[in-house]
């Protein structure tokens, strides 16, 4: 028997979700992995610090190394993986995923488990963007493609809700260490069912041009202190020189990427591409979705524990509304793509996102009701927006390019998120005196944070709203190319 005819004979391109089942399970694993593995983890931190005698430190490392490490890889490994093989790559991160798994049964110490969770981070970044990429290859039908990826958001999604939940369960009964051992049985499944149901790469859906590594130094680099910068507004204030300094080291390195990108014969991300219509919208819309979602969760969970004094059960009880919404939506993403289009879809929720904000931080004070409603607004737009934005930026680049543009959309996610908390942090530590974590607020302090949190989230709103009208200016010369070339 040949090695060709012991390689599984894959359909190239599906007509049906049904005919793809084993390709989109080992998908929806990946993605499952990535929204469970931080949700499972974070009830478990305080156990962690007891049974390592981790300092505080320690414990925003815990999460901290594996968010630095996934943000700031993500555009390497999509280059790489748009050049040696996307189901290659995906593969050997999932092996990778596993053993670092494996390897959390043997810490013990604060800094093994650092070291463990920045090489679950490697892991991530070189699974998480192939999802999106290797999901768009199954199918030539936009429609298709947009339901696959609902099916994987869907799966992950029920992982980030159910998380919390499932720790503080396994927590009662066994040891924190299984909460990241079980990322073994989930990187099995995505092996096996990506081996057998995902086709081989095809040489010529690749592109061999030379590694930039110059360039893949200085993203890497430009990313990892846009993730880094926003903690040290929180942690230091921007009355210290660090945040400053590290701002400072952002800009410059992102002018020397993009000036190594634009003089480079092959750069690691042809900055004309990402310039294309389609592309630059989605990212636009992604990026807005992702200010409005972290600086709403953000607030909210602040106003609810802090200002209204409830007790961290009820506060989770309180953000139902955006878990149900986001779980239980999932049918009706498809069918409103397909009424409206996939480039106006993308703008209304996208503005959707950016309203629940705006509604919040206008009337959010006034009661639970308008919280309720800013959720349901926010999980709505993101449900949408979290599908047709990365869709549209797959369609706007080249088939050899589109692992990498999944790279993009997650990295463009990232960092809006921490800007976003990095803009609430700011505005808190110029506007509230004394400790916010104290409990007992004076009224002076009361009438600080709730100013904080108005101005806050206006500034957020402003900047998600300026992403999307932007967005949606691209998106409308986007639709005039395609017009035109249809003419």
């Amino acid at each position: 028997m040949t090695a060709e005819q012991t390689t599984p004979i894959v359909p190239r391109s599906h007509r049906s979700l049904r005919e793809a089942w084993v390709a989109l399970a080992g998908l929806s694993a990946v993605f499952l992995f990535e929204m469970l593995d931080n949700s499972i983890l974070n009830v478990a931190l305080p156990t962690i610090g007891r049974d390592l005698n981790a300092s505080t430190t320690a414990l925003q490392w815990v999460t901290g190394s594996y968010a630095v490490v996934f943000g700031g890889l993500m555009l390497v490994f999509g280059a790489i993986a748009d050049r040696f093989g996307r189901r290659r790559i995906m593969l050997v991160g999932l092996v990778l995923l596993g053993v670092a798994s494996l390897a959390t049964a043997f810490v013990t110490s604060p800094e093994q488990l650092i070291a463990v969770r920045a090489t679950m981070g490697v892991a991530a970044a070189m699974t998480t963007p192939g999802s999106m990429a290797l999901a768009f290859r199954l199918f030539e039908e936009d429609g298709l493609r947009v339901r696959a990826i609902t099916v994987i958001s869907t799966v992950g999604l029920v992982g980030l809700a159910i998380g919390p939940t499932v720790g503080g369960l396994v927590l009662a009964i066994a040891p924190w260490q299984v909460l990241l051992l079980v990322n073994v049985p989930i990187a099995l499944l995505a092996i096996v069912c990506i081996r057998f149901g995902v086709s081989a790469d095809d040489a010529a859906e690749l592109h061999r041009e030379p590694t930039d590594v110059a360039g893949a130094v200085l993203g890497t680099v430009t990313i990892v202190f846009a993730l880094v910068t926003p903690t040290l507004f929180v942690d230091d204030g921007p009355g210290s020189w660090i945040p400053w300094a590290a701002t400072a080291a952002t800009v410059a390195a992102a002018t020397l990427f993009v000036l190594r990108e634009r003089s480079a014969r092959h750069p690691l991300l042809d900055l004309k591409l990402v310039a294309r219509p389609l592309v630059s919208s989605g990212l636009a819309f992604k990026a807005a979705a992702g200010l409005a979602t972290a600086g709403l969760g953000y607030l909210v969970t602040l106003q609810l524990q802090l200002d209204w004094g409830w007790p961290p059960a009820l506060a989770a009880i309180g953000m139902l509304p955006q878990v149900i919404v986001l779980i239980a939506s999932g049918p009706f993403v498809n069918p409103f793509v397909q009424r409206v289009g996939l480039e106006r879809a993308a703008w209304l929720s996208a503005a959707a996102v950016v309203l629940g904000l705006a509604v919040y931080a206008v009337l959010g004070g006034l009661g639970y009701a308008w919280v309720a409603v800013s959720l349901v607004l926010v999980a709505a737009g993101m449900r949408v927006v979290g599908v047709v934005a990365g869709v549209n930026v797959l369609r706007g680049l080249p088939e050899n390019r589109t692992t990498i543009g999944a790279a993009l959309v997650d990295t463009a996610s990232e960092v809006a998120t921490a800007v976003g908390i990095a803009v609430i942090g700011t505005v808190l530590a110029a506007l509230f005196s004394g400790d916010i974590a104290s409990s007992g607020w004076s009224a002076q302090q009361t009438a600080e944070f709730r100013e904080s949190v108005t101005i806050a989230g206006l500034a957020l709103t402003v900047a998600a709203g300026a992403l999307v009208g932007w967005g949606m200016l691209r998106s409308r010369r986007a639709a005039g190319a395609g017009a035109g070339a249809a003419g």
